[in-house]
């Protein structure tokens, strides 16, 4: 949503798809995203979505959505029958998916069965984004928890074959530390994590979470060295625009999760 990049990725074939509604079910600080009741479930909206994979030609798509606790299985069917749709029809697109935590936080047993059918449906990416520190987290996302969001990589590290990449995505801006950040960047590395997105936080309206900082180029810089160099990240994408699903092909490249013909993401 009113992404910075958009038509850099779109240049590359490379898109993102909101699945599951406009609404969601959940309230995230940062997010301008509606929260409300959503619509009903829309089982025909994998179909769609495949097709205008093929339609536009894409090297690369990434799946996100909204909450839906509303649903028995958190929307877990939406996502894996997406990505059927695009696997039967668009032969060698990449696929990443980015739901919620499918209830993990409150019912590990359900967000577990959920998973699984996401699993099953063999996906080249695997994300799910903790966003912030574990010191703001209570504050910025009451609907999710730090601890069992990193149980629950953990778990898709464990539950996807190795050559899927295991995902996530961190804020900054929002009132963390730099200490904080690379708290979290060992964290999400001791989970399973093999990519990583790092961008700055830029607030939707005055609702919405304030801006505390503007991270500067370096800080990022050193943050993306820390990854790779050190915690041994396979991609750590940081900079001010980046967004989860920047560069998107390119990381699933360098984690080793896709192989696109014709040669390198954005050739």
């Amino acid at each position: 949503a009113r992404c910075p990049n958009i038509y850099e990725c779109w240049e590359m074939r490379e898109a993102t798809f909101l699945i599951g509604g406009e609404d969601c079910t959940r309230r995230c600080g940062f997010c301008q995203i509606k929260t409300g009741k959503p619509a009903a479930y829309d089982r025909d909206e994998p179909r769609r979505v495949a097709e205008a994979v093929e339609h536009l030609g894409l090297r690369f798509a990434v799946v996100t959505m909204v909450a839906r606790d509303d649903l028995e299985d958190q929307g877990a069917w939406l996502v894996a029958e997406t990505i059927r749709q695009i696997r039967d029809r668009c032969a060698g697109v990449g696929v990443e998916v980015l739901p919620s935590d499918f209830g993990y936080g409150k019912d590990p047993a359900q967000g577990r069965a959920a998973l699984e059918q996401v699993v099953a449906a063999e996906p080249d990416v695997f994300a799910f984004n903790l966003e912030t520190t574990r010191r703001l987290f209570p504050v910025i996302r009451p609907s999710f928890d730090y601890d069992r969001g990193l149980e629950f990589l953990g778990l898709a590290r464990e539950r996807f074959p190795a050559t899927t990449a295991v995902k996530s995505n961190i804020i900054v801006g929002m009132g963390e530390t730099n200490d904080e950040v690379e708290e979290c960047m060992r964290d999400l590395r001791a989970a399973g994590v093999n990519t990583l997105t790092i961008g700055q936080y830029l607030q939707p309206s005055d609702q919405h979470l304030h801006l505390d900082r503007y991270v500067t180029p370096d800080e990022f810089a050193v943050w993306q060295r820390y990854g790779e160099d050190e915690l041994g990240f396979d991609h750590v994408e940081s900079g001010p625009m980046v967004r989860s699903s920047y560069h998107a092909g390119q990381q699933a490249w360098d984690a080793g999760a896709w192989a696109p013909s014709g040669g390198q993401p954005g050739a």
